[in-house]
């Protein structure tokens, strides 16, 4: 039986690990844009201002939040199966898992606000 615990909990944890591990770092994923006609250093201006709009998209809070959320479902999950010694431990490495997917998340809002805020300002964005 105690076999088959471990099994589940290491399911649970690949699974979490799946869903967050194309983390990506800030900042390396640059915006691409058809730059035919673009007057580069206008280009420039506006990328800075959408870089700020960007920037108001707190990775942090998401992180915390999917930490949070990591830790409640994790140490439920550990706590069923291991009683709270489980808890301790599944919540641990499901809070480390939902943070890295809620960065990731952040992360990924950023890009969105940064290719809307270019498109909206005329460019042509590629990626």
């Amino acid at each position: 039986m105690r076999s088959v615990k471990i099994i589940i909990i290491a399911s649970f944890l690949v699974s979490l690990a799946a869903c967050s591990s194309n983390a990506r770092v800030p900042g390396q994923t640059p915006l691409i844009i058809d730059t035919k006609g673009v007057d580069m250093s206008q280009y420039h201006a506006d990328l800075s201002d959408c870089e700020e709009y960007a920037q108001q998209v707190s990775v942090g809070e998401k992180a915390a939040a999917g930490a949070a959320k990591g830790a409640v479902v994790g140490g439920a999950v550990g706590a069923i199966f291991d009683g709270s010694r489980g808890a301790r431990h599944v919540g641990g490495s499901a809070a480390v898992l939902g943070g890295a997917r809620g960065a990731q998340e952040g992360w990924n809002e950023q890009d969105r606000v940064m290719a809307r805020c270019m498109s909206g300002r005329g460019y042509r964005v590629l990626s």
